[in-house]
């Protein structure tokens, strides 16, 4: 039986089409698989995060750790550590303070994003409680103290590619975090318009 060159063509447009779609759900499924790979691996100095504090080993050796803090351009909030660095025993609890401002005239949602370094640090820095587990909100020119609680697994001096780590950076980078309910300030402004426009 010969084959059309119009059937011959529509076998093509249908295998490029699946070709797509697999594509598609590919690129559909790489951003959680990365991130549940990144959670588990400490892939990237992606940190791990426990339960509750304490149950483990508290050893003689030290560890700091340093905090840094960054803000998306797009953000018009101040970000910062209130501590540079904190010294402490490996598998003991800390707990270390951020501090954020709204310097914008709008009440305004960001979201943190977090890693550490060294990357192969990752998978033994866990944080117990964080202010990057939830979304901040904050009013025009409100400020606020945010706490991470945190610790670093014993089990890092034990590790041949991260036994000699004894300084970690804990980083966190601020974004805007859009809410799909419309701000408070929003709806006040379009209900002063609204006023406005009947009194005129």
């Amino acid at each position: 039986m010969k084959i059309l060159p119009q059937d011959r063509n529509q076998r093509v447009v249908v295998s490029l089409l699946g070709v797509v779609v697999v594509m598609g759900a590919l690129a559909w499924a790489a951003v959680p698989f990365y991130n549940w790979f990144c959670r588990v691996t400490g892939y990237g100095g992606t940190t791990q995060v426990a339960e509750s504090a304490g149950g483990q080993v508290i050893l003689d050796e030290t560890i700091t750790i340093r905090f840094d803090a960054n803000t998306e351009p797009s953000l018009p909030w101040s970000f910062k550590p209130m501590q540079r660095e904190m010294t402490m025993r490996i598998g003991e609890s800390g707990m270390a303070f951020y501090e954020a401002v709204n310097n914008s005239d709008r009440t305004i949602t960001g979201r943190a994003s977090y890693n550490v370094a060294p990357d192969i640090a990752g998978s033994f820095f866990y944080k117990i409680d964080c202010f990057c587990f939830t979304e901040q909100t904050l009013k025009p020119g409100e400020r606020i103290e945010m706490p991470v609680n945190f610790e670093v697994d014993p089990e890092i001096v034990n590790d041949r590619d991260a036994y000699k780590v004894r300084d970690i950076t804990l980083s966190y980078t601020f974004h805007p975090f859009e809410t799909d309910a419309p701000e408070a300030d929003t709806q006040a402004a379009l209900t002063t318009e609204a006023d406005g426009t009947r009194m005129n």
